[in-house]
């Protein structure tokens, strides 16, 4: 199983497109998509080509092979015209010995971890910064952002495939950091 993963697209028809395009050239099987995707939040200014109808239109395009949690800038309309669900605030996903608790950021982070095992991953966006920290109970890792990224950061996603996940540039799909589980965590 390969998986796509991105977070905050905020809107954004123009980087909303270009993540498509790196689900199709990856060769995908899922995206995994960790909140923010139609609204650019109180505290951000509009992202480039701000078209949340056009980027409901491409999601659910690939509606059969999204899972998606919830982030601090959706709504319950935001469920009334995406055609895949958007409003649990967490998933878990078994990965061999191990559990992968997706969720946005907001409410369970980095600095407030979910109940995790040794091994466990939390896998999160929410602040726009890519990031994979090992901590003595967990693992954080961070897709960073697909429309706004912070502190310099490049449009990025993740992939995970055969127990590595790869940060890419979503311009280009260059690989700059890289993640091993290995069964010693």
């Amino acid at each position: 199983m390969r998986w796509l993963i991105a977070s905050d697209i905020h809107g954004s028809a123009k980087y909303c497109g270009m993540l498509l395009e790196r689900f199709k050239e990856e060769r995908a099987d899922r995206m995994i998509l960790l909140g923010d995707l139609l609204y650019h939040g109180p505290r951000n200014d509009l992202p480039d080509d701000y078209r949340p109808r056009e980027v409901i239109r491409l999601l659910n395009g690939y509606r059969d092979r999204i899972l998606a949690v919830r982030g601090n800038c959706e709504a319950e309309v935001d469920q009334m015209v995406l055609e895949f669900p958007v409003m649990a605030d967490y998933a878990l996903l078994p990965a061999g010995n191990r559990l992968i608790y997706i969720t946005h950021g907001h409410l369970a982070g980095e600095d407030s971890p979910p109940p995790l095992r040794r091994g466990d991953i939390l896998l999160a966006g929410h602040t726009h910064v890519p990031g994979c920290v090992k901590h003595e109970t967990f693992i954080y890792m961070n897709p960073g952002s697909v429309s706004m990224p912070k502190e310099g950061s490049p449009r990025g996603y993740m992939i995970f495939s055969e127990g590595t996940f790869v940060w890419k540039e979503l311009s280009g799909g260059k690989a700059y950091m890289e993640y091993k589980i290995t069964g010693d965590e």
